[in-house]
């Protein structure tokens, strides 16, 4: 009886120890005294006890580590970088698991391997760049990584998944100085708006003033025109009406001074009742009115001259004391 429950007891161990059961995500690499043997895949697996043992578990699943290193340039300026590297094992054939088993002694010496390199290769890039140029080349830097370490990793049984530069920042007195920089770029720019947009108000403001001015001018010229167009027509009209007054006078065998007289006096009533206390002084002699009788004779001769011709010559006007 003793016999029979040892036996099963043994039985129970060895069982035990040949059941391997591998989680989702992971395979486990066996070796039978020391060497590879096979690859045990997600599931219920069987080996031989104390002869096949585990060598290592390898996730297949996306892994992630952040970084922070610190990189100078070309022209002496201190870099701090921030990093977030993803990467998972190239791909679940026998030969890629092997890699990733057998090329480190085990996983921290795989990740002080994978985090140098990454820094040697931003570092080298970085070597080669101006302090102003770091910012802008943000993409460039991820490329130049990628491409530096794609092969390698692959050979190791890696794959790099994706990199991101979070932070690039420098020291806080170069932040200072390029903060200025930045401040006083706006500030030029703001005042060169500024110098534009008071240079385009003036020159409409002049453009307006100018129009202005020019509208203005031409109504002037034109009312001026106007203005004498009508005293003109106002002389000539006079002119006519008191020539030919004084053809009625001649033809009635009157004395044509009766007119004179008749303006006379009705200036003189005019400047009765609308003057403003004015002092006006009047050619009322007799060469005076003899002389304006001259001229309107002289009117109606050019008149009558014009008649008989069938030529119209605007008379002159009368002179005035």
């Amino acid at each position: 009886m003793n016999f029979l429950l040892l036996l099963v007891g043994i039985g129970a161990v060895i069982v035990y120890l040949s059941v391997i059961i591998v989680q989702q995500g992971t395979v486990a690499v066996i070796t039978v005294f020391g060497k590879y043997a096979r690859v045990l895949r997600p599931g219920l697996n069987f080996k031989i006890p104390f002869i096949e043992v585990i060598y290592r578990r390898i996730s297949i699943q996306n892994r992630s580590v952040e970084l922070a290193f610190q990189a100078i340039t070309a022209d002496q300026a201190n870099v701090n970088f921030k990093a977030m590297l993803v990467y998972s094992v190239l791909n679940q054939e026998e030969e890629t698991i092997k890699n990733v088993a057998f090329k480190f002694i085990d996983e921290a010496s795989f990740m002080q391997a994978l985090i140098r390199t990454i820094e040697g290769s931003i570092r080298s890039f970085v070597a080669t760049k101006r302090q102003s140029e770091i910012l802008a080349l943000r993409s460039e830097i991820i490329e130049h990584v990628k491409a530096q370490l794609d092969t390698l990793l692959e050979s190791w049984g890696y794959h790099l998944t994706d990199l991101q530069l979070n932070d690039i920042a420098f020291d806080e007195v170069i932040m200072r100085s390029m903060a200025q920089v930045v401040a006083s770029s706006n500030l030029k720019a703001a005042a060169e708006n500024e110098g534009q947009a008071l240079l385009i108000t003036k020159t409409k403001a002049a453009e307006a003033e100018g129009n202005a001015i020019q509208i203005s001018a031409e109504a002037e010229k034109k009312a001026s025109q106007l203005r004498g167009q009508g005293v003109a027509l106002f002389r000539e009209e006079v002119a006519r009406g008191m020539a030919e007054s004084a053809k009625v006078m001649t033809e009635a065998k009157l004395d044509a001074s009766l007119i004179l007289f008749s303006i006379w006096t009705e200036a003189i009533k005019h400047f009765a009742e609308k003057g403003q206390g004015n002092v006006i002084f009047l050619d009322g002699s007799t060469e005076g009115m003899d002389k304006t009788m001259k001229q309107l004779l002289a009117v109606e001769k050019m008149n009558t001259n014009a008649d008989s011709s069938g030529i119209i010559t605007p008379p002159p006007a009368p002179g005035r004391r």
